[in-house]
């Protein structure tokens, strides 16, 4: 088969049919097994990882000519579902909001929120943790002040579109060197992720399991330790108002839990009196009267 003729056409042929079966592989793959960087500048040192993982790298240039014959064949097909649910085993993700039309014009505006904080910081080094396909990132790249951003996702596919749709290789070579992305999770310690001003955990949190939240403030608050960390979380007590959720269903299949505004401020609290910060929450998107915003932002710092 290595030498067929036709491999190429009898792989996507095949494959194209199986996604259920190959998407998990695919990104279990990616995921667990290889420590993939993709980097813009010089490569960063290797993830630290539970019992001595492989880490390779990719550089910009050879992105889409690295990628097997099984990503070849996946390449144009529609994303998986289990990109999402890739995100919540590794600590990486975003929010799928019920209502569409509410759900681009929130995101946006929590978007646009967290760069506002970015700027009002001065910080002039930012993580952006979990950047999916990099829209806080394009962002930030708009802020003068703003020297170096890291974006880091668990989804390879994720990144591999945030290279595409920030249009990394046309960039000038001042503006590229300010942007590193890098595959990686939140539950382990990275010691790529030290030495930054400021760092954006955008609908993340709750796409993992609250037992492990434990070793996400771990790694960001004890180890990295930035000036400042910006995190943004769904209001539980504003979904009464989405008419297709049920009593206590959650706005994406893939959210373990949904916070109250109190809850989320009761955690928010506690972690910066165990870690050192001062903390203020507020509402993100449009306030209803008994329950709030759709989303809330937490802003920790130093």
């Amino acid at each position: 088969m290595p030498q067929h003729p036709d491999r190429e056409f009898i792989t996507r042929r095949y494959l194209r049919n199986l996604r259920e079966y190959v998407d998990p592989t695919l990104e279990r793959l990616l995921a667990g097994e290889v420590d993939l960087t993709i980097t813009t500048a010089s490569p960063p040192s290797p993830l630290s990882q539970r019992e001595g993982e492989l880490d390779s790298s990719i550089s910009s240039s050879s992105l889409t000519s690295g990628l097997s014959d099984l990503e070849l064949a996946l390449k144009a097909s529609p994303p998986s579902p289990w990109d999402s649910a890739l995100k919540a085993d590794a600590g990486l993700g975003g929010e799928a909001v019920v209502e569409q039309a509410e759900k681009q014009s929130l995101h946006d505006h929590r978007l646009d929120r967290v760069a506002e904080e970015i700027r009002r910081l001065g910080a002039k080094r930012v993580l952006d943790l979990g950047c999916g396909e990099g829209k806080l990132v394009r962002r930030l790249l708009k802020i003068p002040h703003v020297e170096h951003i890291l974006g880091m996702d668990v989804s390879h596919r994720e990144l591999q579109r945030a290279h595409e749709r920030l249009h990394i290789l046309e960039m000038p070579p001042k503006q590229r060197e300010r942007l590193t992305l890098v595959q990686g999770s939140l539950l382990y310690h990275d010691p790529r992720l030290s030495g930054y001003d400021a760092a954006a955990v955008v609908e993340v949190i709750e796409h993992l399991d609250e037992n492990r939240l434990a070793a996400f403030e771990q790694v960001v608050f004890a180890r990295a330790r930035p000036g400042a960390v910006l995190v943004t979380t769904p209001n539980a007590d504003y979904n009464q108002r989405y008419e297709t959720l049920s009593a206590g269903e959650f706005r994406h299949q893939d959210h373990r839990f949904e916070w109250t505004r109190a809850q989320f401020a009761a955690w928010a609290a506690g972690v910066a009196e165990r870690h050192g910060y001062r903390v203020r929450v507020e509402p993100l998107g449009p306030e209803a009267e008994e329950v709030g915003a759709p989303s809330q932002l937490a802003v920790f710092e130093r």
